[in-house]
């Protein structure tokens, strides 16, 4: 009783302090009540009591209050203090890559009729086919918008009623309530050269045909989570276009029919077909993982890769979903299929590429986790603190990355990312200085260092926070300096000698 009075007398702005806290780091009234039942089940405040302590209209206990401040990393005496938390910190937009954003001048030579002409001119010089800059539009439309596309998700929600996980069974009533009727056909992988050269196992999985058959290969029936990815595909095709056949094949491995295009003229039918593709793949996501169930997954298990299990997709399926339900805006996927293909790409957060998906290109850095994963044996996954220079100034990123085997039996590398210097920001550290001193360290190790004890600290209070326990596990290994480009290397020696 003792101790609520004392509460009480200093609870004048204990309510804000919460508040701004929790919108500081993104979070709704259900995922602060999720992480603190994640602290502790008993002492856990409800949704209804949260409201009721932001709006001071209730004191938490002493216990209760201890779990808040757990979850936010904070002395409890900081809630206690009689202050006003003052200014919000509110974590900066990533990087968008590019010119940085900024305005482009004369404005003149960007006009529709100027671009129109110097585009296709730009696609046939470099090589780029029209399907390619298509699919490069959709991704800059996704990675600007930061996988928020709530019309999709709403979709989504209205046809599996946000169930979790699906059964293949439930998914096939899906097909039928809609109408389509399935076929079954034999395919098997068969190797083809992609684009940049490299020899792939590929294969046709399914397609649609109007007015209504799904034609299935039979292969999917061994593979029951890329059977389901692959029915929820075809559930969105048919909810948002409405079964017209645009958006109706699909096939799995390294090389792709509309990739080896070589016509470099931008076709109406290659916008539309790119956009279809992204909308029914979103939606199949969407359908496979519930923004609400699945978010609340990922922060009872902390971001684990392993949590794909519980939901029954894929572990690309889990990946891709944690870059939208996630609170925390700031990150970067890659699907790599070789030191040097991308087949899929989101950079949420400005990261610049290892390697292009349209050319070979000749030194990549190896020290990028995804490229690292390829050499590595018998580990489900692993984590990496890395430092990279962006726009001239070195950020802190960190990844989980995978490797897998996809349906024709290609091996490919999963990783899933963040930038953890608005982070980091959000919590009143100096990341830009933190940054520059891991930095320095790395050019004196040979580009690699244990992280010290201090930024150590920091860090873990920030994973915690984030509630993404690869974070902290990567704290475990030396953090490396990575670059865009090898002929660029910051470390000392270089990885890429000049020739010549």
């Amino acid at each position: 009783m003792k101790a609520n009075k004392s509460l009480l007398r200093k609870s004048h702005f204990l309510g804000t302090k919460i508040r701004n806290l929790r919108k500081r780091n993104n979070l709704t009234m259900e995922d602060l009540s999720t992480r603190c039942i994640r602290v502790n089940a008993e002492q856990a405040p409800s949704v209804s009591y949260l409201s009721m302590i932001e709006r001071g209209k209730r004191v938490p206990g002493i216990e209760m209050l201890e779990v808040i401040a757990e979850v936010f990393q904070k002395d409890i005496d900081w809630f206690l203090d009689g202050e006003d938390d003052g200014q919000d910190l509110t974590p900066q937009k990533g990087s968008r890559g590019g010119i940085s954003g900024m305005a482009l001048e004369p404005g003149f030579l960007f006009s529709n009729d100027i671009l129109q002409i110097a585009i296709p001119e730009m696609l046939s010089q470099t090589g780029t086919s029209g399907k390619q800059f298509a699919q490069l539009l959709i991704r800059a439309h996704q990675e600007h918008h930061q996988n928020h596309f709530p019309e999709l998700e709403r979709a989504a929600e209205d046809v599996g009623q946000k169930r979790m996980p699906l059964g293949v069974d439930e998914l096939l009533a899906i097909v039928k309530q809609l109408g389509l009727q399935i076929s079954w056909y034999d395919e098997t992988p068969k190797e083809l050269l992609d684009e940049l050269g490299v020899l792939s196992k590929n294969v046709s999985t399914s397609f649609f045909t109007p007015p209504n058959t799904l034609h299935l290969n039979s292969l999917l029936q061994q593979f029951p989570t890329r059977l389901k990815y692959e029915l929820a595909v075809h559930i969105g095709h048919a909810v948002l276009h409405n079964k017209d056949g645009v958006k109706s094949s699909m096939t799995v491995g390294g090389a792709h029919d509309d990739e080896l295009s070589s016509s470099t003229a931008v076709q109406p039918q290659d916008i539309l077909h790119a956009w279809r593709d992204f909308e029914s793949s979103f939606f199949a996501g969407a359908l496979l993982c519930p923004k609400l169930p699945f978010r609340q997954l990922l922060d009872r298990h902390g971001y684990e890769i392993s949590t794909h299990q519980q939901a029954g997709v894929s572990a690309s399926v889990a990946m891709r979903r944690m870059t939208a339900v996630s609170p925390y805006t700031h990150w970067h996927y890659f699907d790599a299929y070789t030191p040097g293909k991308l087949k899929a790409v989101y950079r949420g957060n400005g990261i610049p590429l290892p390697w292009g998906n349209m050319r070979q290109v000749e030194d990549p850095c190896q020290h990028w986790a995804v490229f690292r994963m390829f050499d590595v044996e018998g580990v489900a996954s692993s984590a990496q603190l890395s430092l990279l220079d962006v726009n001239g100034a070195p950020r802190i990123y960190c990844c989980e990355s995978t490797k897998v085997s996809d349906l024709a039996g290609n091996t490919h590398v999963l990783c899933a990312g963040i930038d953890l210097n608005p982070a980091l920001l959000a919590q009143g550290v100096d990341a830009d200085t933190m940054a520059a001193e891991l930095k320095q360290l790395c050019v004196g190790s040979s580009g690699g260092a244990k992280v010290p004890k201090g930024i150590q600290t920091a860090l873990t209070s920030v994973a915690n926070i984030l509630n993404i326990n690869w974070v902290a596990r990567s704290l475990q290994k030396p953090v490396q300096l990575i670059c865009a480009r090898g002929n660029s290397c910051p470390r000392s020696p270089g990885c890429y000698q000049c020739k010549g």
